[in-house]
C-alpha cells in the first residue's frame, strides 16, 4: 500500500500524540483509582489522593482534544466508532464523573469519606476497562456496510477487547504505583514500590498476551508483524519492551525513584507503537484508512490553523503545572 503524507497523515499523528498523552497522563490518576483499596485509611490516601490534585483535570485536557479532533478531522470513523462502542463510551463518561465527584467530595464530606472513597475506586475501575475494552473492539474490527456501522449492539464485547480491558487495567495500575514511588515517602511509597514489582510482572504477561493475540485477529496484521523483511523492524519492538522490562526491575531494586515511572512510559510508548504498527493507516482497522474518514481539506486546514496556536499553549501550561509540583506530596495540601 502506497502511503500519502499529506493532511490526513497530519492529523492522524495529532490524534495519535493527543491519545497517547492523555493515555500516559490520565493513566496514572487512574491507576491510583484503581489501587485506592490497597492503601490504608488515612493518611496513605491522603498522599495519594494529594500528590495528583494539582494536574489529574486538566490530564483529561487531552480526552477532549483526541475525541474533539477525530470527530472533526474523521468524521466517518466517529459516525461508526461510536455507535459500535456507545455502552463503553457512557461507561467510561460515568466512570470518569464519578471519579471527578468522589475526587472533590470526599475533602469536603469527611462524615461519608468511604463512600466517596468506594466510588473514587469503582469510577477509576469502570473508566479503565471501558477505554481497554474500546480498543479492543476497535482493534479486533468494526462492521462496516456503506459508510455506517453494520454490526450488533454487543460486538464490541469479546475475549480479545475483555483481555484489553483487562491490560489496561493492569497498566494503569502500574503508571499509579510507579508514580507514587516518585511523589510520596514512608509507608506509602514502601507499598507502591511493592505493587509496583508485582503490577510490572502482571503488565508484561498481558502485553504480550496481547501482542501474541492481535496477529491472529486479521491476515493483514499477520503480514504486518510477520512478512519479510518488515519483520527485521518489527521485531525490535518486543525486543525492546523485554529490555525496558529489565530496567523497570532494575530500576525498582536498585531503589530508585523517579525513573520507574519513566520506564513506565517507555512500556506504554512501545505498545501504542505496536498498535500503530497493527492499524497505520486505518482508523477503522480493515474498514476505513484515514483517507476514507477524512474531513474536506478546506476544514482541515482551518482546524490545523487552530491547532498550530493551541496545541503548544496546552504542552506548555501542563509542564509548567508539572514543574510546579515537582516535589513530595504531603498528607495536607489539598483542601
Amino acid at each position: 500500500m502506497l502511503y500519502n503524507y499529506d493532511l490526513a497523515t497530519v492529523w492522524a499523528f495529532i490524534l495519535a500524540f493527543a491519545i497517547f498523552a492523555y493515555v500516559v497522563m490520565d493513566g496514572f490518576d487512574l491507576g491510583i483509582g484503581i489501587l485506592f483499596p490497597t492503601l490504608k485509611v488515612g493518611e496513605e490516601r491522603d498522599q495519594a489522593m494529594n500528590s495528583i490534585a494539582p494536574v489529574w483535570d486538566g490530564n483529561e485536557t487531552w480526552l477532549v482534544l483526541g475525541g474533539g479532533g477525530l470527530m472533526a478531522a474523521f468524521p466517518l470513523a466517529y459516525s461508526v466508532i461510536l455507535p459500535a462502542t456507545y455502552p463503553l463510551v457512557i461507561g467510561m463518561l460515568l466512570g470518569l464523573i464519578f471519579r471527578g465527584v468522589a475526587f472533590e467530595f470526599r475533602w469536603r464530606d469527611p462524615r461519608h469519606r468511604p463512600y466517596w472513597d468506594t466510588a473514587f475506586f469503582v469510577g477509576s475501575v469502570v473508566a479503565t476497562l471501558s477505554q481497554g475494552i474500546l480498543l479492543g473492539a476497535v482493534l479486533q474490527g468494526i462492521k462496516v456496510q456503506g459508510r455506517a456501522y453494520a454490526g450488533g449492539s454487543l460486538d464490541w464485547l469479546s475475549p480479545f477487547s475483555l483481555l484489553t480491558g483487562a491490560a489496561l487495567l493492569s497498566g494503569y495500575a502500574l503508571l499509579g504505583s510507579s508514580w507514587l514511588i516518585g511523589k510520596s515517602h514512608g509507608s506509602l511509597q514502601e507499598h507502591s514500590r511493592k505493587m509496583a514489582f508485582r503490577l510490572g510482572i502482571t503488565t508484561l504477561i498481558v502485553m504480550a498476551a496481547v501482542s501474541a493475540a492481535t496477529p491472529f485477529l486479521a491476515i493483514d496484521y499477520w503480514h504486518r508483524w510477520f512478512e519479510m523483511p518488515r519483520v527485521l523492524f518489527t521485531a525490535q519492538v518486543p525486543l525492546a519492551t523485554i529490555a525496558v522490562g529489565g530496567i523497570f526491575f532494575w530500576s525498582l531494586k536498585r531503589g530508585r525513584e523517579r525513573l520507574p515511572f519513566l520506564v513506565t512510559l517507555a512500556l506504554f510508548a512501545l505498545g501504542f507503537l505496536g498498535l500503530g504498527i497493527s492499524m497505520f493507516p486505518y482508523v477503522v482497522p480493515r474498514a476505513l484508512t484515514i483517507w476514507d474518514a477524512a474531513a474536506p481539506e478546506k476544514s482541515q486546514i482551518f482546524m490545523l490553523v487552530g491547532t498550530v496556536f493551541i496545541m503548544p499553549l496546552i504542552i506548555a501550561y501542563t509542564a509548567w503545572a508539572y514543574w510546579v509540583f515537582r516535589g513530595k506530596t504531603v498528607t495536607e495540601g489539598y483542601h
